[in-house]
């Protein structure tokens, strides 16, 4: 035998086909459940991260990846710094904003909304999803035209279509600090779908100067940045914001929706731990199925033992059969995993075909279809817990068989 004899007797104890049918039923329904734990952990995993996706996706639609602010910037001071932004690396885009919180109305109806002044000329660098529904939109709000784009539900919510009039109230503090309502009317000249409350139910788009000469200079201002690498836009802004004079106050997406994404690594986290519990149930069908062997191979052990055998081979060689088990399983798994997360958008139609149903009915959720997103790094987690988890499994049995007594377990054969 050319493999160290432990390993040798561990596998040919794996193949094995004198043990009994009921060793061997939980010995497949041990690796069938590894194999599904692990296959269900890496889809769910690679969908919530199809969805996380999507959800940062959406978010920046309109919220960019970054914002540079600075306190009492006129309309000429934010063209220009959003002209030096644009000139600085890894920078894609770069607009002017002015922000502010306040109420819309028509007739009786009242809403509270986000009022944005935007560039619609420097929009297009740093609009992505948006852009292309907004394309149409944004094109209508030059300065002084006094046009306004707003959000479906908030444009349901004031019963407004293209054409009606909206009648827009702002705080603005005076020279003596007092806060001094500031009442301007404005056109609804389009009406813009993202799909997220954030935006849909809360947000209006104006013409740069035409907030600005509403609010006043007072009002906080500042340039929208967008990055080619969303996800180092917590680095870059801060690059970004030392290489431009000014005092300058910066803020990134992650911090803007922190909540959002707090949520999902919850959701994840605890997803995680639920699945997990699928391979520890089939983690303790290994144990029992190691005790039964062991129980049935005392007289095997025992004379092993007799020729010398140590305790230490003993283990080696019931914790080679669990592991075996347990890698067999675990990969599988993994093999399985990657086929349905590569593959859900084609999957799932099927299986709504078949059953006549539909996951998300596009008359109610704003995604139609299930994403999936396969991140190597969850892979790998997942399928080094999975092992961890069998692996520790066969320490019981193999430690028990290891304190077989050889006397005792010849004494009747």
């Amino acid at each position: 035998m050319l493999t160290p004899l432990p390993l040798g007797i561990g596998l040919r104890y794996v193949r094995s086909r004198r043990r009994s049918f009921f060793v061997s039923f939980i010995t497949w329904v041990s690796l069938a459940g590894v194999c599904l734990g692990v296959a269900a952990l890496i889809t769910i995993l690679s969908v919530m991260n199809g969805f996380e996706g999507e959800l940062r996706d959406r978010l920046l639609a309109l919220s960019a990846d970054a914002t540079l602010t600075e306190v009492g910037a006129d309309e000429g001071r934010l063209l220009a710094l959003a002209a030096e932004a644009r000139a600085a690396p890894h920078v894609m885009g770069a607009a002017p904003y002015v922000e502010l919180q306040g109420l819309l109305s028509t007739g009786a109806k009242l809403a509270g909304a986000t009022v944005r002044g935007i560039d619609p000329a420097a929009e297009s660098g740093v609009g992505t999803l948006a852009q292309a529904m907004l394309a149409g939109s944004i094109a209508d709000l030059e300065a002084g035209s006094r046009n306004m784009v707003v959000g479906r539900v908030l444009a349901v919510e004031l019963g407004v279509r293209p054409g009606d009039t909206v009648t827009v109230l702002l705080p603005r503090a005076d020279a003596d600090g007092n806060l001094v309502p500031e009442i301007g009317a404005f056109t609804v000249s389009g009406i813009f779908e993202i799909g997220l409350a954030d935006h849909d139910a809360t947000l209006a788009l104006v013409a740069l100067a035409d907030l600005e000469s509403l609010a006043g200079a007072a009002a906080p201002a500042g340039v929208r940045v967008k990055f080619d690498d969303s996800l180092a836009a917590p680095a870059l802004v801060r690059e970004l914001a030392a290489g431009l004079a000014g005092n300058l106050q910066v803020r990134d997406w992650t911090e803007d929706h922190a909540a959002y994404f707090h949520a999902i690594r919850l959701e994840k986290t605890m997803m995680t731990a639920i699945l997990m519990l699928i391979v520890a149930v089939a983690a303790f069908n290994i144990v029992a199925s190691l005790v039964m062997v062991v129980s049935d191979k005392r007289t095997d052990i025992a004379i092993l033992r007799t020729l010398g055998l140590s305790r230490g081979a003993v283990v080696s060689i019931f914790m080679t059969q669990g592991t075996v088990i347990g890698w067999l399983g675990t990969g599988a798994g993994v093999a399985l995993g990657l086929l349905l997360a590569f593959n859900v958008a084609e999957i799932v139609p099927v299986i709504e075909r078949l059953f006549r149903f539909q996951v998300f009915d596009a008359d109610v959720y704003y995604i139609t279809a299930i994403p999936s997103e396969v991140h190597l790094i969850d892979v790998g987690l997942v399928a080094v817990a999975a092992l961890l988890l069998t692996s520790v499994a066969t320490l019981y049995p193999a430690l028990r068989a290891a304190g077989t007594q050889p006397a005792e377990a010849l004494r009747y054969e």
